[in-house]
């Protein structure tokens, strides 16, 4: 079999398992899991295939015309370079770890055959844009993602939540969808074509007439589908949906699509310095700011949802100083260790009872109730912050030093000022990576009081999926700078030396001061009554929801805890620590700016519709109801009152003619 055919499939065996699960969930339940994870096996396995018959060579490239239209052609394609076989191997790794996952998590969940579909389909969009040599194509996929994370981040409907976090996913990613796809027509225009390699040559031959028009309106849709500023807020909320679904999205679909998108098409941002500019300011803000986000969350899920949005940050930040290589590196280090995280995070959830952290700190030995989670998540947070041997280590180091030799000035058509945003960012959010990984891993795994709830053992379809994805956090950086060159661009991509001592410096740093002042805040706590500080007013709250969460029920929003005077967030931050709880007010503003505005708009629209069209409609149909009201009493059925009145009307039409007369 050819390999245009094996790449052909990969997307496909996804859908059509998809198609299959939702035609069979209710009649044939017994074939739902094996729908889910099988077909999703597979295109792992033919991933695999075509991955290593690319190679990192010459791109495969097969197109079919798909109908004509009269000018700018739309076609079937397939580009399939070093980038895209890598990425699709993530993608089939993390689907399949998240299917088989899922399998123990949402056992009892009545609505598991929508979801497995659902997820399926998920992964088979992500698929088509990650092969797709065609850039409508590729919006199918990528259009095709935002629907599913709407159905699946609402999951738990039932919750309004889950509800709210669903609808502004949506509402979000195609508020920068509709530039993104005005930008997707006006590079076709310049281009004549939407073939990426048509495109790629048009802008190597200088064929592009407006650049910068171009790289901004697509940079619009990247935000949002990857979740950077000002278009990040939605994702922190998308922890609504079931833990798995938040692996997924993370980790290997969704928010990976936007980074890739940019890493395909990158001499097309590369060909407006002001462009490159927007992106690394763009880069460096969304790294400091979800940095400083997730010190102070208390939510499990909300940690991990901003330290996605400052590990995206990093890719595009190794893409304003035009490495792609350093970007799809960490976007692969990245999607390892992060799905290990959430799903991680599942087990200790399950475990614990609860989301919130400030909870977890006051559960003692809940490290022994879940051994597997615990020394997994403790691979992945190292892996997280950077500290060597760990994959994050080497893939980070790659994007700072990539930005070291910019803003040295080593680097043509490249804006140095981009160069060294990228840098100092990178360092800070290491320190800051560092802080909140540590922040974790304390107050989940060291916390001091009642033993945690024994809600069971979990099941051994979630733990193994674990160990799995522990082996590429511990050993995949390594292998890929010394094993894989070719596959990207060529370029070395071993950590230089500035950049490794300065980067794991502040790293070693902020996991540091964070121990440090743990221990302190830990000291002073334990001369406050524990009943003074756990107590919350939901009563049997705490059990209600660790029923809920063993049952597989919706678990987003946690027990109303006070706030665990041990957490060490609260003393590093300051009087910052209320501002990053809340993401910096930008849901408020957005509110104010936008929602306020439109709702007002709403309403003088229903005022006016029922006001006074309403209105107007009404009257128009009352003045014919009179008069046929008047008309019916006047047909009386009597000669002489018909006589009368005809006298009656002469009598008044002579008189009028007199009057006229003699007026004239």
């Amino acid at each position: 079999m050819t390999t245009t055919t094996l790449a052909a499939l990969v997307p496909l065996l996804p859908f059509l398992g998809a198609a299959a699960g939702l035609l069979l969930g209710r009649t044939a339940p017994g074939f739902v899991r094996p729908l889910a994870v099988l077909p999703t096996l597979a295109s792992l396995v033919l991933a695999a295939v075509v991955a290593v018959r690319q190679g990192g060579d010459q791109a495969i490239d097969a197109a079919t015309e798909l109908t004509p239209t009269g000018s700018v052609p739309i076609e079937l394609a397939l580009h399939i370079d070093g980038f895209a076989a890598l990425v699709a191997v993530l993608v089939g790794v993390v689907a399949t770890c998240v299917q088989i996952y899922s399998m123990g998590y949402l056992r009892e969940d009545p609505r598991y055959p929508s979801y497995a579909a659902l997820v399926s389909l998920f992964t088979s969009a992500m698929l088509l844009v990650v092969y797709s040599g065609d850039l409508m194509v590729l919006l199918v996929g990528w259009e095709i993602m935002g629907i599913c994370s709407y159905f699946l981040v609402g999951h738990y409907w039932e919750t309004p939540e889950a509800r709210a976090a669903s609808i502004k996913a949506f509402l979000v990613t195609k508020l920068g969808d509709v530039p993104f796809l005005i930008g997707l027509f006006a590079l076709a225009t310049d281009a004549g074509s939407f073939r990426i390699t048509k495109i790629l040559g048009t802008v190597a031959n200088g064929g592009l007439d407006h650049p910068t028009l171009i790289a901004l309106l697509l940079l619009a849709g990247v935000a949002g589908k990857s979740a950077q500023f000002p278009l990040h807020t939605w994702l922190p909320d998308a922890m609504a949906g079931p833990t798995p679904v938040s692996a997924l999205i993370h980790a290997a679909t969704m928010v990976a699509a936007g980074v890739y998108f940019v890493a395909r098409l990158l001499p097309v941002f590369e060909a407006s310095q002001a462009a490159m500019i927007v992106l690394a300011v763009m880069a460096a803000v969304t790294m400091i700011g979800s940095g400083l986000a997730a010190l102070a969350q208390d939510d499990i899920k909300r940690v991990l949802a901003y330290s996605t949005i400052g590990q995206l940050g990093y890719m595009t930040g190794a893409l304003a100083v035009a490495d792609r290589g350093a970007a799809v590196f960490h976007l692969l280090s990245h999607g390892a260790f992060k799905a290990l995280l959430f799903l991680a995070a599942g087990v200790i959830i399950h475990a614990s009872g609860t989301n919130s952290l400030a909870a977890m700190s006051r559960m003692g030995h809940l490290r022994d109730r879940v051994p597997d989670a615990f020394w997994t998540m403790t691979v992945a947070l190292l892996a997280l912050a950077a500290i060597p041997p760990f994959s994050g280590f080497f893939s980070k180091e790659s994007v700072l030093g990539a930005a070291e030799h910019v803003a040295t000035g080593h680097a043509e058509n490249i804006p140095g000022a981009a160069g060294w945003t990228v840098l100092i960012a990178g360092l800070v959010t290491a320190l800051l990576t560092a802080a909140y990984a540590m922040r974790l891993w304390l107050l989940a795994f060291r916390g001091r009081g009642a033993e945690a709830p024994d809600h069971g053992r979990q099941p051994l379809t979630m733990t193994v999926v674990l160990w799995v994805l522990a082996v590429p956090s511990l050993a995949v950086g390594a292998f890929a700078y010394r094993a894989l060159p070719d596959w990207f661009d060529g370029r070395d991509l071993a950590p230089t030396l500035t950049t490794s001592v300065l980067g794991t410096g502040v790293a070693l740093v902020g996991g540091i001061v964070t121990y440090a002042t743990w221990r302190h805040t830990t000291a002073v706590a334990a001369r406050v009554p524990l009943g003074a500080v756990a107590a919350h007013p939901e009563g049997d709250a705490a059990q209600v929801e660790a029923e809920a969460i063993a049952s597989h029920a919706p678990v987003y929003g946690g027990v109303a805890y006070a706030p665990d005077p041990a957490d060490p967030g609260r003393l590093l931050l300051g009087p910052l620590h209320r501002h990053a709880a809340v993401g910096f007010h930008l849901d408020a503003v957005y509110r104010t700016l936008f929602v306020r505005p439109v709702q007002a708009g709403a309403s003088l629209v229903r005022f006016l519709d029922r006001e006074v069209v309403d209105t107007y409609v009404r009257g128009a149909g009352a003045l014919p109801r009179w008069l046929g009201i008047a008309v019916r009493r006047a047909q009386t059925g009597n000669v002489q009152t018909y006589v009368s009145a005809l006298l009656a009307g002469t009598v008044v039409l002579a008189v009028a003619a007199v009057l006229v007369a003699t007026g004239a």
